[in-house]
């Protein structure tokens, strides 16, 4: 992302912000991506317990109204996606494992612990930027920092 894109991405951000502070939703990203006619304005929203697709429409029109008005923002005609981040969401920060707790997750490590990298169990705790797990009954604790990919993992019952 150039420059400019970088810029038109966060101020989108700061208008999304205003949306989500009015429909109690919280953004989770926002992408820019293309330019010109082919311009895709991508914006994930969530909420405790999720979000809807009525919740997606509504956040849309209400970030599409602020869009038009602020005419010099994205210049030309562009698309705008709003969507939940799915059942298999990414764990990106700490407050999305505090959020998910009692959840199935699957880590990937930057470097081993107790010789593995790949740890799938359910979120027990967060204490001082550690992941506790539990992975059949045993408690694992994980470094925050050593977290090079976290997923929620689809849970079938």
């Amino acid at each position: 992302m150039d420059t400019n894109q970088s810029i038109v991405a966060d101020e989108a951000l700061k208008l999304a912000r205003q949306v989500a502070d009015d429909q109690n939703v919280e953004v989770l990203e926002v992408r820019l991506l293309g330019r010109g006619k082919g311009a895709l304005l991508r914006v994930t929203i969530d909420r405790s317990g999720g979000v809807t697709l009525d919740d997606c429409e509504r956040f849309s029109r209400s970030l599409s109204l602020l869009l038009d008005a602020e005419d010099s923002l994205l210049r030309g005609p562009y698309n705008l996606e709003v969507s939940s981040p799915g059942l298999d969401r990414p764990l990106t920060v700490l407050k999305d494992f505090e959020r998910h707790r009692g959840k199935l997750v699957r880590i990937i490590t930057k470097d081993k612990i107790d010789n593995q990298n790949f740890f799938l169990g359910k979120i027990i705790g967060i204490t001082a930027d550690i992941i506790q797990l539990d992975i059949n009954g045993e408690e694992r604790n994980i470094p925050f920092e050593n977290i090079s990919k976290a997923r929620l993992e689809i849970e079938i019952k």
